[in-house]
């Protein structure tokens, strides 16, 4: 298989350690990833943790501002130099926004910035409740509409003691998802 880049999306929740045996996992394979971070993203895991493993800069929407003053726009190239764009894990709140066009971070505006035909796969984690609201349903199907991939959740036990689904998918089988869909590519 062909060596690939991969936008890897992380966004504010418990889970967001697990992009971090994401990007390892990935990196054994031969890909490059590079990664973009919300700001919640970054209560649970640090930019330094995800550049040291990825050994490529991390884009936060700190970065934005800086970015928006040079003539060539890094954001928006990270999201033209994708072969796939991985979110893991996804909130609730990114999915709206992608469902809903809004670019009002880094990551959405990667996210929306994609070359027509790269590959979307989004690997959800968040409360049973809040993966189970109609609203939060009605994204996840627009979404897949759209040819975005969803890999789980599953069920299992939840940060806030709760059992239900919510919880994140194995990253061997969110990089497995991301295998498949790059030998389409080839």
């Amino acid at each position: 298989m062909k060596k690939r880049h991969i936008m890897l999306g992380i966004t504010g929740g418990i889970a967001a350690y697990k992009a971090c045996d994401i990007v390892n996992l990935l990196r054994k394979e031969g890909h490059s990833v590079q990664a973009v971070m919300t700001n919640a993203a970054q209560q649970f895991i640090t930019p330094l943790t995800l550049q040291s493993l990825t050994g490529e800069t991390v884009y936060t929407d700190a970065d934005i501002f800086k970015l928006m003053e040079k003539v060539n726009i890094e954001h928006i190239n990270v999201a033209q130099r994708a072969d796939l764009a991985l979110i893991a894990p996804a909130t609730a709140n990114t999915i709206g926004k992608i469902a809903g066009g809004i670019a009002d971070d880094a990551l959405s505006t990667s996210m929306v910035s994609l070359k027509s035909g790269t590959p979307r796969i989004i690997a959800p984690a968040m409360n049973t409740e809040i993966y189970n609201n109609p609203i939060v349903q009605d994204n996840i199907e627009k979404l897949k509409q759209y040819g975005f991939k969803f890999v789980g959740p599953r069920e299992g036990m939840l940060a806030c003691g709760d059992r239900g689904i919510g919880v994140i998918e194995h990253p061997k089988a969110i990089v497995q998802s991301v295998l498949e869909e790059l030998e389409k590519l080839d």
